[in-house]
Order: C-alpha cells, then sequence, then structure tokens
C-alpha cells in the first residue's frame, strides 16, 4: 500500500494547534490542509510513473524481538531530567515574542523585565522563593525596572515609590524623620526595605544610581521577608556584571532646580566567563520651590560576576553611597480653631501654613548650622552550585555600614494670632551595621503531573546601631531670639522667619551617651510551589524567626535625668502562606491567597521607645514596653492577563489585612484616665504617656495595576488602589477626646485611601518619543499610632509630569522633563502631634538629560 508522510513542519504544526489555543488556526484546519497539500503531490506524482520501469520490494523478514531490560535508578533519573528540561524549553518558547519592529535589545537591558516591553517585569529576583513568572503568583508585586525610573526621571527610591499608587509617606520628630519612611497599604515598611533580599535597617535615604528595579511585594509576607511585612515589603534590586555583552552608559543632567548631576555604567566582558560591571553618580542640586534646600550626592558601586564553571555561579558587589545637604522639615501646620480649658481644638479647622497665604519657600532652619549627611557601604558575596540538574545551594553573605547624621529644625507649636511658632531642634547620630548570611536549597522534582520547585533556608543576621544625639544647640547669637528650656526658639515669625542666618554661640558636640540597639535573628524556611500541567499551582511556605533585641543606654527615670539602663525582649514567631492559583488559559490566572506575618517589639530599628516602634533602654512611669508580636494575616482574590502578545500585564485583586495586638499611644495626666497597662505615676506628676498593646485594625481595598506595552509604540505603567481603613478595637482614649470620642470606627493615619497614577509613553517614529505621568492622592488624616485622631489632615492633589525624548543618533540621545508641570502645591506627608510640621513636595522641575550608550 503507498502511504504518504506529512513533512515535520506540519506534524509540528498539528498537533501545536491542537495544543495550543493561542494559534491563529486550529489543528484540524492544518491537518486538512496539509492533506490535500500532499494528496495532490502523490496524484501528480502518480501521473507520471507510466513510463517508469516496475520495482519489486521484498518483505523484511520478521526476527525475534529481544527482552527489554529494566532501566536502572541511574537511566530513570536522567530520562526524568531530560522530560523537566524539555518542558522548560517548550515554556521557553511560548515565552511573549517581540513585537516585528520593537528593535535590537539594548545591551543593558533587565534581565528580569520582557525584553519588547521593559515597562513590564516578567520575574522577581528571588527565584526560588518565586519561582513562577508574576503572572502565575499568588500576590500584587509592583516592580518599577530601570526604565520606568528613568521616564519618571526618580533618581531617588523616595521618588519613584511615591509615584505608584497605593504607597504614601510618613514622618517622625527623630529617627527617619524625613527619608524613606513609606506606608504600603496602610502600613509602616521603614524598615520593610531589603538590598537583593537582606534587610537594610537604619538608612533614610537610598539613591537609584546602581538599582536595576525595585519590587513592592504588598500584603503580609513574613514568610518570605521575616519580621514585619504587615503591609508589604520593598526590596531592591541592584545592578549586576553580564558576560552577554560589554557597554559603556553615560547621563548628564542639568534642572531649573539648580540640579547638575552625571551618572556613569559601565560592563566589561572580561572572558565567557568573567564580567565587571561599574558604575558612579555625582549629584550638586537643590530643590524647586524650597529655599535654602540642599540634595548633593555621590557615590560608586562595582560589581563582578564569574562562572568558571557551567554548574557554579558567583556574583560579588560593592556600593558606596554619600548623600549630604541641609534637611527640610517643611511647613508649620495652622489650626485656626478655638481650643477648650485642656488645650484640646473642638474643631478640625486648620491646614498647612501656605493654603493660609504663608510662602510656600519658607525656611525656619538655621543655614549656618543645620545639615544632614548619609553614608552606605554594602558588600555582598553571592555563591550558587548547581549540585546536579536539579538540586542548587545558593550562599549570601552580606556586610554593611551606614551612617544617618544630622542637626535640623522643625517648625512646630504655631501661635496664629502671635503669628509666631517655635523651631525646635532634633539631631541624631546614628551608625548602623549589619552582618547577615543566607543559605537557601533549591530542589526541583516531579510527582505524577505535578511539578514542584522546594525552598529550604536558614537565615542568620546581627543588626547594631548606636543612637546619639547633638549638645550645644541652643542659644543662637542673634538679638531677639528667646529659647525656652530646650534650645528651642520660641518667637520665629510664621510669614517671614527672621534667624535663618543666625551663628550659634556654641559648636554641637555629640552627648557620648548613645543608645546601643542590637537585633539577632536566626530563621529558617520552607516553601514548595507545586505545578500541575501549567493548569493548576499550589504553593506555600513556613518560617520560622527566633528574634532577639537588647537596648542599653540613659534617659529619664522618675524625675532623675541620666540613668542608665536596659532592656530586652525575645519572640519566636512562626508565619506561613498559602496560595493556589488556577490558570483556565495560558496568558490569564485566577488566584486566593493567605498570608501572615509577626511585629516584635523594636522592629522599627531607627526608634529608641515604644511610641516610635523602638524599644527604650529605661521605663519612665510604671508602663511596660514589652508586649507579644503584633499579629497580622491577609486575604486575596485577584485575576492577572497578559495581553496584546503578551507585553501587556493587567491584574486586579480585593484584599483584606487585619492586625490583632496592635500599639496605642495615649497620655496618662491623672490616675483619673489610668488603665491596667498605663498606670499613672503620682510621684512623676504631669502628663505621661505610654503606649499599650491589644488595639486591632482593618484595612479592605482594591488594587488594579497595568504595565507593558499595548502596541509597539505605545507603553503604559499605573495603577488604582482604593482602601477602606478602620480601627476595630481601641483600648485608650483617643489623642483628642474633644473631637472623638472613641479611636474605635476612625480610619488610619497617613494613608491615601484612593490613589492612581498612570505613567504613559508613545514613540512617534524612530527618532522620537513623548510622554507623561499623572498621580492622584486623595485626602490623607493624620494621628497617633495608625489612629486618625488628632482632627489633622492633607489635602487632596493632582500632579501632571512630561517628557520628550530625542534620538539624536544610534549612541546618544537627548531627553527634557517637565515635572509638576502646573507649578501644583501639594503634601506628601506631616507629623502626628495636633499642630504637626508638614513636607512640602518640589514645584515645577525642568530637567534636561543628555545620554549616551555604547
Amino acid at each position: 500500500m503507498n502511504t504518504v508522510k506529512a513533512p515535520r513542519s506540519l506534524r509540528f504544526d498539528s498537533v501545536m494547534g491542537s495544543a495550543n489555543d493561542q494559534t491563529t488556526y486550529s489543528g484540524t484546519k492544518v491537518s486538512a490542509v496539509a492533506g490535500l497539500i500532499a494528496v495532490a503531490s502523490f496524484s501528480g506524482a502518480e501521473a507520471q510513473q507510466s513510463n517508469l520501469p516496475p520495482v519489486t520490494v521484498d518483505a523484511p523478514v520478521a526476527r525475534p524481538r529481544p527482552v527489554t531490560s529494566q532501566p536502572s535508578p541511574d537511566q530513570v533519573r536522567a530520562r526524568t531530567a531530560l522530560r523537566r528540561a524539555a518542558r522548560r524549553n517548550q515554556q521557553a518558547q511560548q515565552a511573549p515574542v517581540p513585537f516585528p519592529n520593537a528593535g535590537s535589545l539594548s545591551a543593558d537591558r533587565n534581565p528580569y523585565a520582557d525584553a519588547a516591553a521593559p515597562y513590564k517585569v516578567d520575574h522577581v529576583q528571588a527565584s526560588g522563593k518565586f519561582p513562577e513568572p508574576i503572572l502565575n503568583t499568588p500576590k500584587t508585586i509592583t516592580v518599577l525596572s530601570k526604565e520606568v525610573l528613568a521616564d519618571e526621571n526618580a533618581t531617588s527610591l523616595k521618588q519613584a515609590v511615591l509615584n505608584t499608587a497605593g504607597v504614601t509617606l510618613g514622618t517622625g520628630e527623630g529617627g527617619n524623620a524625613f527619608g524613606d519612611r513609606f506606608f504600603v497599604r496602610g502600613f509602616d515598611t521603614r524598615n520593610d526595605v531589603f538590598i537583593d533580599g537582606v534587610r537594610d535597617s537604619g538608612v533614610s535615604v537610598r539613591e537609584n544610581f546602581f538599582t536595576e528595579q525595585v519590587e513592592i511585594l504588598r500584603g503580609p509576607g513574613s514568610s518570605f521577608a521575616g519580621r514585619g511585612t504587615t503591609g508589604g515589603a520593598i526590596n531592591i534590586v541592584t545592578k549586576q556584571a553580564t558576560t552577554e555583552k560589554s557597554f559603556y552608559n553615560m547621563d548628564t543632567t542639568y534642572a531649573s532646580d539648580n540640579t547638575k548631576r552625571v551618572t556613569l555604567d559601565v560592563n566589561q566582558v572580561i572572558s565567557p566567563t568573567l564580567a565587571i560591571r561599574a558604575g558612579g553618580v555625582y549629584q550638586d542640586a537643590g530643590v524647586e520651590g524650597r529655599s535654602f534646600i540642599t540634595d548633593n550626592r555621590g557615590g560608586g558601586f562595582v560589581a563582578l560576576t564569574w562562572k568558571p564553571v557551567d554548574a557554579v555561579k558567583v556574583t560579588a558587589d560593592y556600593v558606596h553611597t554619600d548623600i549630604y545637604g541641609m534637611p527640610d522639615f517643611g511647613v508649620p501646620y495652622l489650626r485656626t480653631g478655638p481650643t477648650n480649658a485642656l488645650g484640646q481644638y473642638t474643631t478640625t479647622a486648620g491646614g498647612p501654613a501656605p493654603e493660609y497665604g504663608v510662602n510656600r519657600d519658607n525656611f525656619y532652619g538655621y543655614v549656618n548650622r543645620d545639615f544632614f549627611e548619609v553614608h552606605q557601604d554594602i558588600a555582598t558575596v553571592n555563591a550558587e552550585v548547581k549540585i546536579t540538574p536539579d538540586l542548587t545551594f545558593s550562599n549570601k553573605v552580606r556586610g554593611s555600614e551606614s551612617l544617618l547624621n544630622y542637626i535640623g529644625t522643625i517648625p512646630e507649636s504655631p501661635n496664629v494670632v502671635a503669628n509666631t511658632l517655635t523651631a525646635n531642634t532634633l539631631s541624631r547620630y546614628q551608625p548602623t551595621d549589619v552582618v547577615a548570611n543566607q543559605s537557601e536549597f533549591t530542589y526541583k522534582f516531579d510527582t505524577g503531573p505535578w511539578r514542584h520547585t522546594a525552598v529550604a533556608g536558614v537565615e542568620v543576621s546581627r543588626e547594631t546601631s548606636s543612637i546619639d544625639t547633638y549638645t550645644g544647640l541652643n542659644g543662637e547669637s542673634l538679638n531677639g531670639v528667646v529659647n525656652n528650656a530646650t534650645g528651642s526658639a520660641t518667637n520665629v515669625s510664621i510669614t517671614n522667619p527672621q534667624f535663618t542666618f543666625a551663628l550659634p554661640t556654641s559648636q554641637p558636640a555629640l552627648t557620648g551617651k548613645p543608645t546601643q540597639i542590637a537585633i539577632d535573628t536566626t530563621s529558617g524556611y520552607l516553601m514548595d510551589s507545586a505545578n500541575y500541567r501549567d493548569l493548576l499551582i499550589l504553593n506555600g511556605g513556613i518560617r520560622f524567626d527566633d528574634y532577639n533585641i537588647k537596648a542599653s543606654g540613659y534617659g529619664t527615670s522618675g524625675k532623675a535625668a541620666g540613668v542608665f539602663g536596659s532592656q530586652a525582649a525575645e519572640s519566636g514567631m512562626p508565619n506561613f502562606n498559602l496560595g493556589l492559583t488556577l490558570k483556565p488559559l495560558p496568558i490569564t490566572s485566577i488566584y486566593v491567597a493567605y498570608a501572615t506575618s509577626s511585629n516584635p517589639v523594636g522592629a522599627e530599628f531607627d526608634g529608641t521607645s515604644a511610641a516610635y516602634g523602638g524599644l527604650a533602654p529605661v521605663l519612665n512611669g510604671g508602663s511596660n514596653q514589652i508586649f507579644g508580636p503584633m499579629k497580622n494575616t491577609a486575604i486575596e482574590v485577584g485575576n492577572k492577563w497578559e495581553l496584546f502578545d503578551r507585553h501587556l500585564l493587567v491584574s486586579g485583586a480585593l484584599f483584606q489585612t487585619n492586625v490583632t495586638n496592635a500599639r496605642e499611644s495615649v497620655n496618662v495626666t491623672s490616675t483619673a484616665n489610668q488603665t491596667a497597662t498605663c498606670p499613672y505615676n503620682v510621684t512623676i506628676g504631669g502628663t505621661q504617656p505610654c503606649i499599650t498593646a491589644g488595639a486591632a485594625y482593618q484595612i479592605r481595598g482594591i488594587d488594579l495595576e497595568v504595565a507593558g506595552k499595548i502596541t509597539d509604540k505605545w507603553s503604559v505603567f499605573g495603577g488604582l488602589v482604593l482602601m477602606k481603613s478602620e480601627v476595630t478595637k481601641s483600648l485608650v482614649a483617643p489623642a483628642n477626646p474633644a473631637l472623638y470620642s472613641s479611636n474605635v470606627g476612625l480610619p488610619l493615619a497617613n494613608i491615601a485611601n484612593q490613589s492612581f497614577s498612570l505613567l504613559s509613553k508613545y514613540k512617534i517614529d524612530d527618532r522620537w518619543e513623548v510622554g507623561g505621568q499623572a498621580v492622584y492622592r486623595s485626602k490623607m488624616y493624620g494621628g497617633t499610632l495608625l489612629a486618625a485622631n488628632q482632627g489633622t489632615s492633607l489635602p487632596s492633589f493632582w500632579r501632571f509630569d512630561s517628557f520628550a525624548e530625542a534620538k539624536i543618533d544610534k549612541n546618544w540621545t537627548a531627553k527634557l522633563f517637565v515635572n509638576n508641570i502646573f507649578n501644583k502645591l501639594y503634601y506628601t506627608a506631616f507629623y502626628q502631634s495636633a499642630a504637626p510640621f508638614t513636607l512640602e513636595a518640589p514645584g515645577r522641575t525642568v530637567a534636561f538629560v543628555l545620554s549616551a550608550r555604547y
């Protein structure tokens, strides 16, 4: 019998057409077309065979088949490894493909992002803990790639994160007062910032010159990140050397706020197995709309990648940054309403001083004394060994040193009638050291049709800090300056601060009595992600943290100042996460997830008292500050899609976070308002601040996000977050009983319950690109320890930015930014007091960036 065998390419298309629902033609249609072609070809050939001689073919002689031997265990393992490799290759073939005219890939492209749509990041850095693409991960993850950072002209972490929906900024009187104190999904994450997966403690300001991408993992996640992470965690992924190709980049910036900035980024391939990358930054800058404020920076990084053999990879990097200038503690908040006999405001009337005609440029500090400087050195070595094709061991060692050093002036306690305020002096000298080691095994195996990626790891870290303050900060030598007992000027004009250039009569010096803090943590975790034929994915993890903190130093006990003491606390914190992901189509996922986290006492590393999340070495009064950890749980249900040839990631999620055993703050003024946990010490007298535990909070919301390309010319990145927050349990009276009878039912402080951001860019032709960004934040309320109970608020705002980019030639581009196009006056954060200082955002800023790529 004559038979026809279709060419392999047609057989392959037929099979793939039936297996992959994204194929344009069905398998049946392709098979039919292939059959017609084959029959037509055979018929034509048959018609031409009349003149050919006959051919006789002998049938082969049948031979007995040998007995099949059973495979050895080594052969079974080898075949399993080959099947798994084939599956991985098939998954790689199904990955998004570049648009037809997307252009060549850049040498310095982000290895985690979609090469054809760099606004869309496909994977987070922690591939072991998050083995699936973001599309298949049951968690809301926002990733700002370096291309997003560049198009936002965001040179610091604070600039980048505050352009993201669902994130707001907080502040304080000490510690991290003017830096990277973020609120994600309503909760403080200032000590939940990581660099390449290692917690970055004690630093207030972070540069972006060494950043590949910024990952915001929303919702509780202690099983992934350890302590804290009530609202989420932020991970900075640093630039690493690559052996793919050498490149040489430079960016030069000039801006209307007197900014002069240069960054370098060089990658040199030494050999096919060795590459070195190095870069640096220099910046001399002011801040538009803020007199006397400066923001100067310098630094460098070097990274090495070495693969001596295919199974071994070693990376090492070192980063040094210096940030220094004049600190900005903003403008006063004017309370225009009346007060009662206890000095409590009886209305919520008031707002930031510029809302009442005060110049937005006003500076209330002392240019001849105030300063801030931040230094940081980070060294990391990571070794990865592939023991077998399925088993990998990695070990990361980190050592870092940082310094936060400043003297600043806060405009507080304004007297609207007298047009004066108190210029309160704050200072800090805080060196912080971190030593950490992370060891991790990743094992990939199959159980029937289930593909598993299991991770087991151990982390050990020691964080130490010494927190001191300056003396000699009072008595500015200018006629008319009156200082109170703490050395703060009390008659500073609100509308025309008159002591800006006052000279100090004494040289500031450290007290020599620092508070010493040490945190030792040992953690172990186990996680597994099980994938059933890319249709169902189950993941779960459990982690235990053994947390120990000790604080020692000087404080006030009773009526005696300068008393030495120490306090210690220990917590064992088990946490877990569970997730289920359904994939009805390869381009979508539907998931439900549940996770927990814990906040132990003293976890806010920059705080020196329980009121600021720290641990005080000396107790003042009869109250206790050693509590069990705050317990946080969250459930999230979401849906993700990859659209437009899988270059646009669209996601939506409903979430709810509950917090129990939360801390609260209360001022105990007499035995009449004391509680069991906050007794009144009659010997001390006066007002005694107290922290107690047992409160509960809840946040519900919806999170919508988009990232990637709609067409090969149109890129978008943004999100919309709508939240509702509420205090569900409280054991103390509100900070202002004249306005609120209870904390229960109040929203949480420092949260914009509605926030929106959208960055959009369009490629007009091969030379020109234009883009812009819109950012919205709703009204934000102030208060103490999360409850919005002070009657203060910041107004909502819209801000619009724009940019245009011209490609001069294949190596040079020029970009013009106009940020805050309409010079909108808006505010980013304020303190928790009844009349807080308020931080302003920069005014309209025009920047020109010239870039070279070789």
